[in-house]
């Protein structure tokens, strides 16, 4: 294991899983600039690091996830300095974590609202304590989401539920989460990161290459009519049976022992 921290984002190494800690608990996580441009960097490390191939998001403390963005921050600014200042890089942050070739979990520790909910939607599992709560609050401060959360939120549940989570502003519960597909499933509070981990190691022990170009068939192939999705993921299957990966997975199957997958 390591471990190391810039105080806002705590991140360590165990197992080939990364995982990143977005360390505000005092604010209850609240997204700063200083703090996306910190889980960028950790994010950036992660993605460079051959040594990790899953990565987990959590946040510091038993309240939070992310109870979302700075208010005072945002009652301070005018359109224009807030698109250039900080909705510039909340997008490419969540963006970047969305576009990421290596798995991602969440480990949904508590609250999770606006910017909270806006970051859940970007990873690819998401587990939630059993006490967690989630929603799209903006719409009380006479706002709406504006990190992405009203399209990828759209995609993702039916589009009655998501407008009536923006329109209301309602918390909902992890279990109404669930049932509305937002997130996999609950877990006691006590187990989550242990849940989290062993989720974690089990995609682990599957191809680095193959999950990246799965990841990325998935991806590309959402923003495709049908007949063009299928004809990219044929494409990308030819890909895969060109990796070593591929034929030692084969051939464990064959020799009845488990794969040594290299990521090749």
């Amino acid at each position: 294991m390591s471990e190391t921290t810039n105080d806002l984002i705590l991140t360590h190494v165990q197992d080939a899983v990364g995982v990143i800690t977005i360390n505000r608990p005092k604010t209850l996580n609240a997204l700063n600039v200083e703090t996306l441009l910190a889980l960028e960097a950790a994010l950036t490390g992660f993605e460079q690091d051959p040594q990790v191939r899953v990565i987990v998001l959590t946040g510091a403390g038993d309240k939070a996830f992310v109870a979302g963005g700075d208010i005072a921050d945002l009652n301070s600014r005018q359109g224009l300095a807030h698109y250039r200042e900080f909705a510039e890089v909340i997008h490419r942050v969540f963006r970047r974590f969305e576009v990421c070739d290596k798995p991602t979990i969440g480990a949904i520790n508590g609250w999770a609202l606006g910017g909270g909910t806006e970051l859940l939607l970007t990873l690819d599992i998401r587990l939630a304590a059993e006490e967690a709560k989630l929603g799209l609050p903006e719409i009380t401060l006479g706002l709406f989401p504006g990190a992405g959360g009203t399209q990828r939120i759209i995609r993702q549940v039916p589009l009655c539920r998501a407008k009536e989570l923006m329109f209301t502003g309602d918390q909902i519960t992890a279990q109404e989460a669930v049932q509305i597909g937002l997130i996999n499933r609950t877990v006691p509070r006590a187990a989550l990161m242990d849940e989290a981990m062993t989720l974690a190691r089990r995609i682990a022990e599957k191809s680095p290459i193959t999950l990246k170009l799965l990841k990325r068939t998935l991806r590309d192939g959402a923003d495709m009519p049908l007949s063009a999705a299928i004809g990219h993921e044929q494409a990308m299957i030819g890909l895969v049976l060109d990796s070593q990966d591929a034929h030692e997975g084969c051939s464990a199957f064959l020799e009845k022992r488990k794969p040594q997958f290299t990521g090749r």
